[in-house]
């Protein structure tokens, strides 16, 4: 493998640390990304952390879209669609396994968007 493809592949792998990040939480008591919960809870969050907690996942977002682009793995123009997806997946997965106290879950889910190619395998 060249040493260009080595350093796209590492960069496509970096969008796995998402998943692995999200994992711990949930292997920290059950906890879950508070900026999640409060996403959950919008409506009655204060402007100030409204906006912070829009800035979050924009933030996570635009590093995906980079890391996507930069991997050349999507197009920059499919990129944010598909940062998107993976940062939302990987919420709602996190979500999900939390409700049910069942990091296995959480696993069974990330493994589903590794197969289907939305995070690398």
């Amino acid at each position: 493998m060249s040493r260009c493809s080595k350093i796209h592949r590492s960069r496509w792998t970096l969008c796995s640390a998402t998943a692995e990040t999200f994992r711990w939480a949930l292997e920290n008591e059950n906890r879950i990304c508070l900026c999640s919960f409060m996403s959950a809870q919008f409506d009655d969050l204060p402007d100030e952390v409204r906006t912070e907690v829009q800035a979050f996942a924009d933030v996570n977002i635009a590093w995906l879209k980079k890391m996507l682009v930069a991997a050349k793995v999507a197009s920059p123009r499919e990129a944010e669609k598909r940062a998107r997806a993976i940062y939302s997946g990987i919420v709602d997965a996190q979500l999900m396994a939390r409700s049910r106290a069942d990091i296995a879950l959480y696993d069974s889910l990330i493994e589903s968007y590794r197969t289907a190619g939305l995070l690398p395998a």
